[in-house]
């Protein structure tokens, strides 16, 4: 059934970040006058772009997984994947460095390499991987029909049977950490910690995040990496045509100060647009009948509404658990790495020591630390100039602004430069490049900070809200306000949660609150015999 009120004509979308210039596009294409404020100069968020001497840094997202959400979403728009991108394979898809063990484990790109990969690592784990990756299969599926699509709206559409067969299985995987579920079936160290990763890409640890997410091995085990050519920030280029081309406008360096609202004679109030401060400081205003805030749910609720209309005041997040923070390293480098594959990673034999420290009562940083290393210019030629590497470096840290802001050649705060050079030895002597730091031409570091006055980023958080029991699925909160009527979320910290391919459908849940869709699939695509028929 559709909303009882009118429907809005026009709306406005606080950031414009994927999520944003992806909500934005559908509802312009939904028949919205829509406009984008990004407080920054230039749009993409954290899935940003630097460059500098012939280098081109993504300093975000840089696993491409999910190929299909993404695809959907582009066919919502009349056009597809395949027209707006340049997608690579990558074969392998990643290589493992473990501390202590000098020979790296190179991931296949194929669900059956990978099984004679675990058997060569442990015999019989062939056999186990097949039966956990049809598990993760099954599950998986399950989540993308009954789940990730929900606005949770209503909980009737759950009431299938194939969710409700599923009944006491989901309820154990719910229960039960991801590290103990790959425990009961592996043996070697290494192979648990290649399945238990995958729960940093939900902003969590292995140690605490549902073992319903081992669902996500599917994703780089069976189906593969892909990489878009021209990096992650190709894809803002392209949704941002896409949503100027169904008549979206998008202004930059327009910082939102506060949501306006009235009251709507309900005992409560209705949004009516937003006030914001332009490059030059001066107040400004867009009226709209829909608000829809991409930016940072905490900053939302708590900088940009009066306390009596928050869904979620600051005593809500006192509760809360976020992801991890990160320092990241943008590094030119002269000379080849053959050492490094596309995607590289550096796990410590303390595995869950590394973890206590990031997300435990006492956190720290981790020394040494396990970190993720992405190398572009294996890949992409454009990267960097002939003859020198692109590297970009995480490292999950606490969600801590106090652990400083970055900066162009050691210019960032001392505490967080001593921790780069930490990172960068770490890396030279674990993948034997001993002359790493001796190479390094270009140097840019990023904090936690950084994502605090950025991005507004709740506690400098990397991601968002973690992927543990009580933050996940119809637990993660609304994407509506309870106290608003016409304010909508979007975005990593609200449904379904963290990730690229999470934001594309976050930016489809918008479009199905607002024509008051409850079912749990994702939409019709134009031209399906779904969409024809109704």
């Amino acid at each position: 059934m559709r909303n009882k009120t009118t429907k809005p004509r026009t709306a406005v979308v606080i950031g414009g970040g994927i999520t944003g210039l992806a909500t934005a596009a559908l509802l312009a294409r939904d028949g919205l006058e829509v406009t984008v404020l990004e407080k920054n100069a230039t749009v993409g968020g954290r899935t940003g772009s630097w460059e500098t001497d012939g280098f081109r840094f993504d300093t975000g997202p840089s696993w491409y997984l999910m190929p299909e959400v993404f695809d959907h979403f582009f066919r919502l728009l009349g056009t597809s994947a395949d027209e707006q991108l340049d997608l690579v394979q990558l074969d392998p898809g990643y290589r493992v460095y473990f501390e202590g063990d000098g020979a790296p484990v190179d991931v296949q790109a194929t669900r059956e390499k990978n099984i004679a990969l675990f058997e060569s690592l442990e015999p019989g784990a062939g056999a186990r991987l097949a039966a956990y990756l049809d598990s993760a299969a099954d599950v998986y599926d399950m989540a993308k029909k009954r789940f990730l699509y929900s606005t949770f709206a209503s909980f009737l559409p759950l009431l299938r049977p194939d969710v409700l067969s599923r009944g006491p299985r989901l309820a154990r995987l719910l229960l039960q950490p991801l590290s103990s579920f790959v425990a009961g079936k592996f043996t070697d160290p290494r192979i648990r910690q290649i399945l238990g990763y995958p729960a940093v890409f939900l902003g969590s640890s292995p140690f605490t995040t549902p073992s319903m997410y081992h669902l996500m091995s599917r994703l780089d085990l069976e189906d593969g990496v892909l990489y878009p050519r021209g990096g992650f920030h190709r894809l803002i280029t392209v949704i941002a045509a896409l949503a100027e081309s169904e008549g979206v406008k998008v202004q930059v360096n327009a910082d939102v100060t506060r949501i306006r609202t009235e009251p709507d004679g309900r005992r409560r109030a209705r949004a009516t647009g937003v006030e914001y401060r332009d490059a030059a400081g001066n107040p400004a205003t867009v009226e709209a009948d829909l608000v829809v805030s991409a930016a940072d749910l905490h900053h939302t609720e708590t900088a940009l509404l009066p306390p009596a209309l928050q869904t979620y005041p600051e005593k809500y997040w006192k509760s809360r658990i976020p992801g991890p923070g990160g320092i990241l390293l943008h590094l030119g480098v002269r000379g080849e790495l053959p050492q490094l594959l596309h995607h590289t990673l550096l796990f410590t034999k303390d595995w869950k020591a590394n973890f206590e420290k990031i997300f435990g009562k006492n956190t720290s940083v981790p020394d040494p630390a396990s970190l993720y290393i992405c190398r572009p210019s294996a890949t992409d030629t454009d990267a960097a100039p002939a003859g020198q590497e692109n590297l970009f470096v995480l490292v999950p840290v606490p969600s801590d602004p106090g652990l400083g802001t970055g900066g162009t050649d050691g210019a960032g705060d001392p505490g967080l430069e001593k921790l780069a050079d930490t990172v960068i030895g770490q890396i030279a002597s674990w993948a034997d490049i001993p002359d790493l730091a001796e190479r390094v031409t270009v140097r840019r570091t990023v904090g936690p900070g950084d994502f605090h006055s950025d991005f507004n980023s709740w506690r400098g958080t990397l991601l968002g809200p973690a992927h543990v029991l009580k933050q996940s699925a119809f637990f993660r909160g609304s994407n509506a306000s309870r106290k608003v009527t016409n304010l909508l979320y979007a975005g990593g910290s609200t449904l379904p949660g963290i990730g690229l391919p999470m934001c594309l459908i976050s930016a489809e849940l918008v479009l199905k609150r607002l024509r008051g869709e409850t079912g749990t699939e994702a939409l019709p695509e134009p031209g399906t015999a779904a969409e024809r028929q109704g």
